[in-house]
This record gives structure tokens, sequence and C-alpha cells, in this order.
């Protein structure tokens, strides 16, 4: 089945693009979403934010493209490929007009959604309330919650501490070690060593402080800023598959499903 209800997603990360994912198989194929001019994101092998860097991306046997005028969205469409603008500050919305908006910009902050551009917005993580400025809010941070749609209050709060992976958390991040260009050494899918360099930033090493499968890296030449995440490494090593959704955004994409049809139900 397909519905005729536009939907428009506020990032195209890895997070974003398994709820993308989701809503497309589910028959939400009027779908745009929206990315930076260079996007910073590490888990590329899975983000549909790839197609501004490589004008095309698919995973799991959905494409998306880029697209750089509005008027070609439809033309897309027809070619059953979602549209992926570039359009940071989300200048789009009033003229998309979407019945459906999810902000997975994952700022951990509201930058400027409101309640008023869609009849169901959705926030992912923490920085929204549902009620104030947004209808429903997904859990994003593991544990027993993951992919709750919260009606009523807002997600766990941000603690600067990623969730435990195999036993590491904090272990598991790549991060600039200065500012400036940064250059990947390793390539996702590659298995790294603890005390390997996996990547440098003006030719200062980024050391691996755990063994196991190189998940995540920002795309070479970037500009980056000294502490900022780079990259990260999954100490399950080859049990997981990094070109394939994971767990987490499976999760927060169930949660949006749940959250469009319980609040709009006359939808269908």
């Amino acid at each position: 089945m397909k519905f005729p209800f536009k939907v428009l997603i506020k990032g195209a990360g890895d997070l974003a693009s398994g709820v993308a994912h989701r809503l497309w198989k589910a028959g939400f194929n009027n779908m745009v979403m929206l990315e930076l001019p260079e996007p910073l994101v590490v888990r590329h092998s899975v983000a549909f934010a790839s197609a501004v860097y490589k004008g095309t991306m698919q995973i799991e046997g959905v494409e998306a493209r880029i697209c750089r005028e509005i008027e070609d969205i439809g033309e897309l469409w027809k070619q059953r490929v979602i549209p992926v603008c570039i359009d940071p500050e989300g200048m789009i919305t009033g003229r998309f007009s979407p019945d459906i908006l999810i902000d997975a910009i994952m700022a951990k902050k509201n930058t400027g959604t409101s309640l008023k551009d869609a009849a169901v917005v959705i926030g992912l993580g923490p920085g929204f309330v549902a009620g104030k400025d947004a209808h429903a809010v997904i859990e994003t941070k593991r544990g027993h919650n993951l992919g709750k749609a919260i009606y009523a209050g807002c997600a766990a709060a941000n603690t600067g501490v990623p969730g435990e992976v195999g036993g590491f958390g904090r272990e598991r991040l790549l991060r600039a070690p200065a500012s400036g260009k940064f250059v990947p050494l390793k390539e996702i899918g590659e298995l790294v060593q603890k005390g390997q360099v996996v990547a440098t930033v003006e030719g200062v090493p980024i050391i691996a402080e755990i063994s196991g499968l190189l998940r995540g890296m920002l795309f070479p030449g970037l500009e980056v800023q000294e502490g900022m995440k780079v990259g990260d490494i999954d100490p399950r090593g080859k049990e997981i598959d990094c070109d394939t959704i994971s767990d987490k955004a499976r999760a927060v994409a169930g949660g949006v499903l749940e959250a469009i049809l319980h609040l709009h139900p006359g939808f269908f």
C-alpha cells in the first residue's frame, strides 16, 4: 500500500535514514530529507546523507538522490527515489507543506521545529517536549526505553556519555585531537586494534582505544573542530554488519511509525 501523505525528515544521518527506510517500506513514499552542504555523518555507509557527496545512496534496497531544486522532487518520486535536499535551515518546510515532519537532526536541542509545521510533528531524542514543540518524542538513548514513543514530556537528557556496547562506552568513540583537515587512514568495515592509528587531523594521530570493527568515520577532507566525534569502533567486531541499518535505528524507526499511527489514525 502507498500513502499519499508528504513526509519531511530534517537530517539524513544513520538514525534519520533508519526512520526513512522503515516509513518507505510501510508505504510513505512521498518523502523528502534535508541535509547540510557538508554533512558531518559518521556512519555514512548507512546514511542517506551520503547522497550529498556521492549523488546517490542505497540502503537495503531503498535509494536516495541529491535534489538541487524543489521542482525536481516530484520527478524523483516517480522514479521511486527519496530526494535529499541541501537545506540546513529547513526553508523548504513552508513550500513543501508536509503532513508529517520528523526532526532527526540529533542536535540535542530544538533548532526551530514547531507544532505548526505539520499535522504530525515528531522529534528524535532530547531537546523536544511532547505537547509543546512536537506531538511526540522518540527515545534514542540505548536501554530499556529505546524507541519508546513519548506523548507527554521528553526523552532522557543528554549526558554526553555514549551508551555501552560490548562493555565499552566513551572508548568506542574517535574524536578529533585538533582542529583542521580530517584524513582517515582506515575505512568503515575494517578491523582495527587498540593502539592503532586510524586517522589524523593536521598530522595529529587519532588512536583506537579499543579493538573492534570500524563502524563509522567521517568523509575525508572535512574540516573538524577539536573534540568533535569523527568515528566509532564497535567492539563486537565481525558480528556487526556496518552496511545495514543498526538495531538502534530500527528501534527508533519503529517508535516513529507507532507515533504516526497513534496520533492520526484518521489518516487511514
